[in-house]
């Protein structure tokens, strides 16, 4: 029998059968799952208007377009389905604990604490952990997820708990969604003086979502605003009725200021887990768990915190996480001292992976490096046929906002990179939901952890996209290859700032009224210190000029440690200058700030004005 033509070309027709794909299969793919040729589907997209080759990463919706034409159901395989395939081809399982209950032992509960920005989370897990995080975030907002285990007695016995700090600003909803998902039990902290806020509402789902007990924080008791009462009746609204109104949920109040009840809170969350979970595993098979957040560090490698669920993980250990691998070279616990292992339930940092995974990605220990190596190389080679079905045709700023101008439908695309992967993930997650109708899309073609790269500004200039720095700078010649190809560079380190700019941007409202403008960097080649002044860097002026009333900003291996700081003194050999322009030696101290280190860059800026249009 002939086969039909569809659209000029003759093909085989199905009869309805399910034909499952990877994401970013290729024609060639399909061809060969359905027994036909591979040209004769580039000539069919051909017909219907799609120019694609026969090895080129396809999108869902056009092989399923292509489906329907010759009548068969495309099914594209989700993510996680194709993990857990994976693993299966290497006789591996994630997510089980093997042995049977003698096997098993009690571990300690997993605990997140949420809830709405400025309502004290850090705060009270600094005062539980004597260490000071907010300190550390731009604006004093959490823009990273970080795990710590603190020890308390109950009933004279020690007991561990195993916290996980999520940010709390709306554009994190991804992080804490993760947060919940890999936990036992959350506290759902609610300040006293300012009751139930959106993002309480919005944690309290998550943690509904997850199927966790929840154990409610009253903080800031000791305000002379604070209600406490007021906040049991708002939650109350929600499903979450105090024990003392004959509900099971368990309040607390307390104050991380003050360090009132910390005790109190410890032990609910005990009974809470004692009571609601049976929190075992075993520790004698192979480590498994879940990556809690990621970085690049120059001296040490990639970076990742992870969460040890089941098993127990060694140095030593041969290691898949994502698309990463390798042997564990350290453990170092949240206080960054070393560890022999890791035991369920324990974060630890590891180091001597090949590549930094992503944020809320598994991790699991395998026999050896070659098996690590094979699944991590299958993983990204996914990932990257996923990446590559997804971009299209771009186009620059400047087309997008003249076109915005006419009324054309457009697509302004991104590449973001951040100091570490959860703060990337957030953004993309929080820029995905801005919505400006129908005429506007977004796309993100790229993401990655670590400075802008020489390959990040190739790509932007190859795809006419707009590269996002979050707490990253440009790295080696990133800069000047980006002012030769004009791709346009934009630099956060408060992650509503890049939301609201983008916004603008997608709705053609992007006017700023000043703009920043480097000035010049200079290289920290030797410290002086003094008991008068603090620590006196000895610079050499590498580019452009520093001003001594311009603002300047520390940059520690291609990343903004500090930013928008003054200059308390410049001086040239023993005399004040006005500036020191490229090639010449100066001195310089940092106003209020004395964490400086020899190779750090010194970059001076000032912000320039635009006249509007």
């Amino acid at each position: 029998m002939e086969a039909p033509t569809i659209g000029g070309v003759r093909v085989r027709k199905g009869n309805g059968e399910t034909v499952r794909l990877a994401r970013g299969a290729s024609l060639t793919d399909f061809a060969e799952k359905i027994n036909v040729d591979a040209a004769s589907l580039v000539q069919m997209l051909f017909s219907l208007g799609e120019m694609v080759t026969a090895t080129e990463s396809v999108n869902d919706a056009t092989l399923e377009l292509l489906g329907e034409e010759l009548n068969y159901v495309v099914e594209v395989v989700s993510p996680e389905d194709e993990d857990r395939e994976l693993l299966e081809s290497f006789d591996l399982e994630f997510g089980e604990d093997e042995g049977d209950e003698s096997d098993l032992v009690v571990r300690p509960p997993v605990v997140t604490v949420m809830g709405h920005v400025d309502h004290g989370k850090t705060k009270l897990l600094d005062a539980l952990r004597s260490a000071n995080v907010v300190d550390k975030e731009a604006g004093g907002i959490t823009q990273h997820i970080g795990a710590y285990q603190v020890a308390t007695e109950v009933d004279g016995d020690e007991r561990a708990i195993t916290f996980i700090d999520t940010p709390g600003h709306e554009a994190f909803t991804a992080m804490r969604a993760r947060g919940s998902q890999s936990s036992d039990i959350a506290v759902l902290v609610v300040a006293a003086d300012d009751g139930v806020m959106p993002q309480t509402v919005e944690a309290l789902n998550h943690a509904k979502a997850a199927d966790v007990p929840i154990v409610v924080a009253v903080n800031k008791i000791d305000k002379p605003e604070a209600d406490p009462t007021k906040v049991r009746g708002q939650l109350t609204e929600y499903g979450l009725v105090p024990e003392e109104y004959g509900g099971d949920t368990m309040f607390v109040d307390v104050s991380a200021k003050s360090e009132l009840n910390l005790d109190k809170l410890l032990e609910a969350i005990v009974l809470t887990a004692d009571a609601s979970l049976d929190l075992r595993a075993n520790p004698e098979q192979d480590a498994q768990g879940i990556v809690v957040e990621a970085h690049l560090d120059r001296g040490r490698g990639p970076v990742a915190t992870v969460l040890v669920q089941r098993g127990t993980l060694r140095v030593g250990d041969s290691i898949v996480a994502g698309p990463a691998f390798g042997r564990v070279r350290a453990l170092l616990d949240e206080n960054a001292e070393p560890m022999d292992e890791a035991l369920p339930a324990q974060p630890a940092m590891v180091l001597g992976l090949s590549a930094v995974p992503g944020a809320g990605q598994n991790f699991l220990v395998v026999e050896d490096d070659r098996v690590a190596r094979q699944i991590a190389e299958k993983r990204e080679a996914r990932e990257r046929a996923a990446m590559q079905a997804q971009r299209r045709v771009r186009r620059t700023l400047e087309d997008f906002m003249a076109s915005m101008e006419k009324g054309e439908s457009q697509e302004l695309t991104l590449i973001l990179k951040g100091d570490v992967s959860g703060s990337v993930e957030a953004l993309e997650d929080s820029l995905s939901k801005i919505d400006v109708g129908d005429e506007v899309s977004l796309r993100v073609i790229d993401r990655g952890v670590g400075a802008i790269t020489e390959t990040n500004v190739m790509l932007a200039a190859a795809s006419d996209a707009i590269i996002i720095g979050f707490n990253v700078r440009p790295q080696g010649k990133a800069t000047e290859l980006a002012d030769k190809e004009g791709v346009e560079i934009r630099y956060y380190s408060v992650i509503y700032n890049a939301i609201e700019e983008i916004e603008a941007a997608l709705k053609g409202m992007l006017k700023p009224e000043f703009e920043e403008s480097t000035l010049g960097q200079a290289e920290i080649r030797a410290i002086f210190r003094s008991s008068k002044i603090g620590n006196i860097a000895g610079c050499m002026v590498t580019s452009g000029v520093i001003r001594r009333n311009a603002k300047v900003r520390l940059i520690r291996d291609g990343a903004v440690v500090a930013d928008n700081l003054d200059l308390a003194s410049l001086k040239r050999e023993k005399d004040d200058a006005a500036e020191v322009r490229e090639g010449f030696e100066c001195g310089l101290v940092l106003r209020n700030y004395q964490d400086i280190k020899e190779g750090d860059v010194v970059e001076a800026f000032e912000m320039r004005e635009i006249p509007r249009a």
